[in-house]
């Protein structure tokens, strides 16, 4: 009987090379799938090192302008940011390379899937859950949640032994002190000495943004156009310099973003699975599409609807880190916060300058800014005196709470111990 087959995402590291031996030890034949997502990787070295343990083939596909236009562009054009600080590079590469994986999984008749997350992180759940959700038939091999491999591997240290029994190739470059996950969009950081959050993560860790401290002293102003909500161009003002597709527009914002020190943040967050965890993060370009396209929303959007936008946006972050990209509820949000995209359209100029980025104007054929009804010069079509009525409306309840209840709590005077002020 012919073994079944087994398609595993592998990095070529130490994990899912040993991972790789310990499959084929269990009998299966295995495939290995790599996607580029914009990752630094020698792909023609780990195709190599596959072959030599065992693999069947190895399979390397070219995603970047697919992760670009089919999930980095969207959070964009969505205002994408999970607990107001994290942009989700990893978690939107994770439904784009799940989809090459199940293409890959179907062409070569795959019954199985493997990868090397960990049972603690967020990463296990955003493959399986959309695979599943691509797949409702696939089966999957989750090696660090099996019993019998995590009683056999409890760490680094017993990978290293058997990938020497083995005869798997590990670098001989010293390891960095901590995790790191990188793609087209972004670079992540954690674990090591980062999961002490009193720890300062050290400069060297960075490699898209250098310190701002060190950045240029002239800023680099740029031109961003957008339609429907999406980014469609990108000038420098000063060159001239244009780019019009969506991973030159990403490659040069990037550039110019991680030379001023721009997109840098060291968080704590909630994963999905219920632990906190410190990351550190480097998104330069992002960062500026979302403070540009923050920037026109306002300018281009009804009050409330940007509000309840901002609801939906929340909710679909939410769904994004958790691995919920391909279900009902996600596909439903996003066709909302898409009919709130329809006039979003219109060019703004930022600043980036020593890690800050700043809109110093926009234009737009679709705002509903009103400079003469706006303006202090003139009364325009507003009536100043009809704010008399809306005022007195609007301080009815707070006579009435008053008359109850008296002078507001938080107006009353305080005082701190010496004991209140000490650091618990």
């Amino acid at each position: 009987m012919s073994k079944e087959k087994v398609l595993l995402a592998y990095s070529g590291g130490l994990d899912t090379s040993c991972i790789l031996k310990w499959l084929l030890e269990q009998e299966y034949e295995v495939i290995c799938f790599m996607a580029d997502v914009g990752q630094t990787e020698d792909f023609a070295a780990a195709r190599e090192k596959a072959l030599r343990i065992g693999a069947s083939d190895v399979v390397v596909k070219d995603m970047k302008d697919f992760f670009v236009e089919k999930f980095v562009w969207p959070a964009v054009q969505m205002g994408l940011i999970y607990e107001d600080r994290y942009l989700l590079g990893t978690s939107l590469a994770r439904p784009c390379i799940s989809k090459g994986l199940m293409d890959v999984a179907a062409q070569r008749g795959c019954s199985f899937i493997s990868h090397g997350a960990t049972g603690k992180g967020n990463d296990q759940i955003r493959f399986e859950l959309s695979c599943y959700a691509l797949n409702p038939s696939i089966r999957v091999i989750a090696p660090w949640r099996l019993e019998t491999f995590c009683q056999r591997f409890q760490g680094r240290s017993d990978l290293l032994e058997y990938a020497k029994r083995s005869n798997i190739p590990v670098s001989a470059t010293p390891r960095a002190p901590w995790s790191m996950d990188a793609n087209i969009m972004h670079i992540s950081y954690e674990s090591g000495i980062l999961e002490d959050p009193s720890v300062a993560a050290p400069e060297e860790i960075y490699q898209l943004t250098q310190s701002p401290n060190r950045a240029p002293d002239t800023p680099t102003v740029a031109e961003i156009v957008f339609k429907a909500g999406l980014p469609v161009r990108v000038t420098e003002l000063v060159s001239g310099r244009t780019m019009e597709k969506p991973l030159d527009i990403l490659a040069f914002l990037n550039k110019v973003g991680g030379e001023h020190g721009v997109g840098r943040i060291d968080i704590v967050e909630n994963r999905y699975i219920g632990l906190k965890s410190r990351g550190v993060y480097e998104t330069p370009g992002v960062t500026v599409l979302h403070c540009a396209h923050r920037d026109l929303e306002i300018y281009c959007l009804d009050r409330e609807v940007l509000r309840v936008k901002k609801y939906l946006a929340d909710r679909m972050a939410d769904y994004v880190y958790n691995g919920y990209w391909y279900a009902p509820e996600a596909e439903y949000v996003r066709k909302c916060i898409l009919e709130s995209q329809r006039n979003v359209s219109g060019k703004v100029v930022v600043e980036m300058y020593k890690g800050h980025v700043m809109v110093t104007s926009r234009e737009s054929m679709n705002s509903v800014y009103n400079q003469e009804l706006a303006s202090m010069e003139v009364h325009g079509n507003f009536t100043p005196y009809s704010a008399t009525g809306f005022i007195e409306i609007n301080a009815v309840r707070l006579r009435e709470h008053h008359r109850v209840f008296g002078t507001a709590n938080m107006t009353k005077h305080f005082s701190r111990t010496e004991s209140d002020m000490k650091l618990i």
